[in-house]
Formats: C-alpha cells, structure tokens, sequence
C-alpha cells in the first residue's frame, strides 16, 4: 500500500467517526462458565468504549475476566461451557451478539482483529509464515498463492523482520519469541481493521523487545488511525501507549481514567495496590509491596465488594453492598473528566 494509500485510509476513518459514535461500545456484558462445581461468573456488567484513534488499557490480575471480555467481543468464546446472559457489543452502533455467525465472520479479521497472548501457541507450527499471513489475503480477498505471498512479505516488511523474502518460507520455530509477536502483529494488521484487540501482547518477552513491541503498535495505530484495546496486567507497559484505563477485578471494572491522571491519583484502593507493586529506583533496597490474599474464586465471588477481603480501607458496608462505578469529584464537587471509581470510600483513596 502506498503512503498516499494509506493517508487517504486513515482520513477516511477520521470522517466517520466525527458523529461521536465510538468504534466498539461494550454495555452491561456479563459471561459466565457453567461448571461441574457451579457457575463461574467470569465478567459481571461491564462497560466501556473505545473510538478510531483511542488506545484503551485494560487492567487487572490474572482472572479479572480481561481476555474473556476480548473473546467475547471477538465471538470466539467456547459456547458451552461459556454463555452471555445479558449485554451487548456495539460495532459501528450495531450489536454484534445479535448478528447471523455469516454476518459477524465478516467482521473478524477484517474489521476487528486479534493478536493473543501467545504467539507460539496461536501460529500453526506445520505451516509456514508466509502461507499463515496469506490466508487473510487468499480467504478475504480472493488473491492467488503467488500474490498472497507477496502480500505476506509486503507485512513482514512492514513489522520490520529482517530478510522478509528469505525467511517468508520458515516456520515459527525458527524465529525468536519478538519476531513471532511481529508476526502476530503484521497478521493483525493484514487487513487494515478499525479495531485491533492485543492480549498481553509483551507476556514472556525481555524488557527491550516489549518496548520494541509496543512502539510498533503504537506507530501502525497512528498511522492507520485504529482503534486499540491494550490488555495487560502490567502498568509499566501502558503508561505511554495509552489514552485511557479501565481496571478490572472479579469480573467488573472498578475504575476508569485518563492514564496520566490514574498513575498521580488512583480513586480505588486496588488499584492503588497495583501502582504501589510496581518496582521503583527510589526503593533500592526496600522490600516490594504485594497487595495481601489471591484474586477471589469466580465460583464465589464475596459479597458486597469483591475486594473486600484484601482491601485495607474495608468497613463493615464494603462487606454487604455492590459500590457502583461512580463519577470521581474534585473536594470541591467538581466533575473529573472520564474517571470512574466502584468504591465505598474513593474520596479518602482520592484525595487522602
């Protein structure tokens, strides 16, 4: 694709998003897993957006229901033993959860893309690169072999491999975990979508290749002006990429923010214990902060708030009632543009 190409492309989304209307809009989802041991409530009402342009981070420990929400937007969840109760997925204003499987097909990979977690386990190991990248080409666009080759060697290219032309031929195994996230990347990228999901994309890789990673994400999502849903338990990865952040715990998310503002203030206590994990220069020497107790069983969630039984700041109301995720104030009433916080006493968290 030609710079020219691409500039048109981009502007072209700009244009249909100045309605306002945001490029994915999840309201009220709720998934569960029905087990032999009960029912796992794995996401319970959750609410966000993301529009053309906009990086939204979506935080929490391993179980917060971060990639479940993902999987059920791509319509990729095992149904059973998984099930959506309740809830919608806007694409573009139109729910995708009520759509023909035909209709929402069209919308995978083309529209809205996915790049997993693990990109050993998500690539196939008996088929080469070039043939995996190609597909999108072959099954969407209906180019031959020889062009779809190309195409795959154009991505390769683009994703910055080495010797693209050489090695389109070789199979996973034979790249480092790095080139394999490129990989994962470029075949997210295939088809240009508006929207791409990226689940832990940095998981296992050192320190400079994630920051190599996500620059890449953040270059091609400027310049093809995508929509991007960053999921991650790490906040060192999101603080430059993002726009926004939506943290999650059992299932709901208990806080939201602009990322500069979450990383001076937090409004939640858990949240709080996350930041306050992070390793700083300024404790050598200092024994690291863990927040106390494990992420809550999905079987049996506590009641009231679910953070309670690690929470520092709970009272006895935090034990029998749901805290809604409300507008986060200034002391003097005023109204924090786009922060959320599910807590009972998020003003002392806040402003204490």
């Amino acid at each position: 694709m030609t710079t020219i190409e691409k500039t048109t492309s981009a502007t072209a989304r700009v244009g249909e998003d100045d309605d306002g209307t945001p490029l994915l809009e999840v309201r009220d989802l709720h998934v569960e897993f029905h087990t032999r041991d009960g029912v796992a409530k794995a996401v319970n009402g959750v609410n966000y957006s993301v529009r053309a342009g906009e990086t939204l981070a979506v935080l929490g420990e391993s179980g917060s229901g971060k990639s479940v929400t993902a999987q059920a937007i791509m319509g990729i969840l095992d149904m059973p033993p998984g099930k959506i109760p309740q809830g919608q997925i806007l694409f573009r204003g139109e729910d995708m959860l009520t759509m023909a499987g035909e209709e929402r097909r069209k919308i995978r990979g083309r529209k809205i893309a996915m790049i997993f977690q693990d990109a050993l386990s998500a690539l196939n190991p008996v088929l080469s690169v070039g043939y995996q990248l190609g597909e999108m080409f072959r099954v969407h666009q209906g180019l031959s072999k020889k062009e779809a080759k190309a195409k795959a060697i154009e991505l390769m290219d683009r994703v910055r491999i080495p010797a693209a032309k050489e090695r389109v031929s070789d199979y996973p195994h034979q790249f480092s975990g790095g080139m394999r996230q490129r990989i994962m990347i470029a075949m997210a990228m295939a088809l240009e979508p508006d929207l791409i999901i990226a689940d832990e994309p940095t998981t296992a890789l050192d320190v400079t290749v994630q920051a190599q990673v996500m620059d890449l994400l953040a270059e091609l999502q400027r310049e093809y002006h995508m929509g991007l849903i960053l999921i991650t338990h790490d906040l060192g990865v999101v603080a430059d990429v993002a726009d926004k952040i939506a943290v999650m715990y059992a299932g709901r998310i208990v806080e939201t923010a602009p990322v500069h503002e979450l990383y001076k203030r937090p409004a939640h206590p858990y949240t709080r214990g996350l930041l306050d994990s992070i390793p700083r220069l300024d404790r050598k020497g200092q024994e690291l902060y863990a927040i106390k107790g494990l992420p809550p069983n999905l079987l049996k969630i506590p009641t009231g708030c679910a953070f309670n039984p690690r929470c520092p700041k709970a009272e006895d109301i935090c034990r029998t009632d749901v805290p809604a995720l409300v507008p986060v104030t200034e002391q003097d009433g005023t109204e924090l543009p786009g922060r959320g916080s599910a807590c009972h006493f998020w003003k002392e968290t806040l402003h204490g």
